[in-house]
C-alpha cells in the first residue's frame, strides 16, 4: 500500500500540534499541520514580509538547523512523510530530517526540549526540493507520540503530513473493559479501500467526532449504472459485533436509500485478496433502509458473526455517510 493511503497520524482532525519551534519569524508553526492546502496570495505582506501559507524561519547566519516539535494526534508507527514545499522557491529548506520519540501523558513543550527526551532518528537528512510535494519514505517500526521536524539551515514548509499505522493501548482499553469502537480510528481501524470517494474521502467514516458539515464524510458521486457502493474497513483489532450507528448527518438530498454490513475473519490475508469473491463474508447488518441527517442505531438487527477481522460496508445505491461505529468486544 502506498503509504499516503495511511492515516495522517499528526492530522489537526486527531488532536495533532505543533508545540514549540525555534524561530518562526515570517510564518507560524501552526500553519504546518493545517488540513486544507496551502494558498498563496499575491501581494500579501505583513510587517515581518511576504504572508505565507506555511511555517517559514528567518535567514540563519551561523551554523546549524531550524526545528519545531511535533505531538501526534495518534501514537503510531510512521511509514513515510510528505514535506509540501508548496510556494516556497527562493527560500524553501535545503535539507530535512525527522527523530521520534514515544512518551506517556502529555509532555510540556519545556519537558519536550530538556536534554532527558532521548530522540532516535527515523529519517536521515535528505534533500527537499521546492514548490514541490515531496514524498519520504519511512523505515521505523518503533510506535512514536512526538516528532522532531528539522529543516537545513533554514527557509519555509507549507504542509507536513506524516502517514502511518495507528497503535492503540490495547491492555488499557482491556482493562477498562466493556464494549469499544472496533472501527475507529483511534483504535487502529483503517478504511483499506473503496468503491468510490469522488466527494469524500473514505478515512472520513472512521474519524472522531461528529462531521463537521457534508464534505467531513465519505461520499461518493451519483451511481448511473447498476451495482452499490462500497467501502471494507480493517478492524483495530479481531472482535464482536454488539451494535452498529449508521450516521447521515448533513446528507439530507444525498443519503443512501440503504445499507448492509457484512463481516469475516481474513487475518494474514493479503489486502488485495479481500475483494476476490472467495472470501466469505457473513452479514451483520441486513440490507436497511436509512434516512436523511440522522444518527441511525442498529442493536437487535445485529446478527452474530462471531470474532471478525474486516467489514464490507454496503450503501445503495450511492450517497453519502457522515460516519460509522462499530462497538463490540475484543477477541482473546
Amino acid at each position: 500500500m502506498d503509504f499516503t493511503e495511511l492515516v495522517d497520524l499528526a492530522s489537526e482532525k486527531l488532536g495533532g500540534a505543533v508545540l514549540v519551534a525555534n524561530d518562526e519569524f515570517f510564518a507560524p508553526k501552526e500553519n504546518l499541520l493545517k488540513p486544507g492546502a496551502p494558498i498563496f496570495i499575491e501581494g500579501k505582506y505583513t510587517d515581518r514580509g511576504k504572508w505565507m501559507d506555511g511555517w517559514e524561519t528567518r535567514r540563519r547566519r551561523t551554523p546549524g538547523f531550524d526545528w519545531c516539535i511535533i505531538r501526534l494526534g495518534l501514537p503510531g508507527i510512521i511509514r513515510g512523510v510528505v514535506v509540501d514545499t508548496s510556494f516556497f522557491r527562493g527560500n524553501y529548506p535545503e535539507h530535512c530530517s525527522l527523530e521520534a520519540c514515544a512518551l506517556d501523558g502529555l509532555p510540556t513543550a519545556e519537558e519536550l526540549t530538556s536534554e532527558a527526551i532521548q530522540w532516535t532518528p527515523i529519517l536521515p537528512q535528505l534533500p527537499l526540493a521546492g514548490d514541490t510535494l515531496n514524498p519520504l519514505a519511512v523505515e521505523s517500526g518503533q510506535r512514536s507520540t512526538h516528532l522532531r521536524f528539522k529543516i537545513y539551515p533554514d527557509g519555509g514548509v507549507a504542509r507536513l503530513r506524516v502517514y502511518g499505522e495507528v497503535v492503540p493501548d490495547w491492555d488499557r482499553l482491556k482493562r477498562i473493559g466493556g464494549d469499544v469502537d472496533l472501527a475507529a480510528v483511534e483504535n487502529g481501524g483503517l478504511v483499506l479501500s473503496c468503491s468510490d470517494m469522488f466527494f469524500g474521502h473514505r478515512h472520513n467514516l472512521i474519524m472522531p467526532g461528529r462531521a463537521l458539515n457534508m464534505s467531513d464524510g465519505w461520499e461518493t458521486k451519483r451511481r448511473r449504472g447498476p451495482g452499490h457502493d462500497w467501502v471494507i474497513i480493517k478492524l483495530g483489532a479481531p472482535g464482536q459485533i454488539h451494535r452498529v450507528e449508521v450516521d447521515t448527518s448533513w446528507f439530507k438530498g444525498n443519503f443512501p436509500e440503504s445499507c448492509a454490513l457484512e463481516a469475516t475473519s481474513a487475518v494474514g490475508l493479503p489486502e488485495e485478496n479481500l475483494t476476490d469473491l472467495s472470501v466469505a463474508w457473513k452479514s451483520v447488518l441486513p440490507r436497511t433502509r436509512l434516512q436523511a441527517h440522522t444518527r441511525h442505531s442498529f442493536e437487535k438487527e445485529i446478527l452474530d458473526a462471531g470474532n471478525v477481522s474486516h467489514l464490507q460496508f454496503n450503501i445503495f445505491p450511492d450517497g453519502g455517510v457522515s460516519r460509522l461505529r462499530v462497538y463490540g468486544s475484543i477477541a482473546d
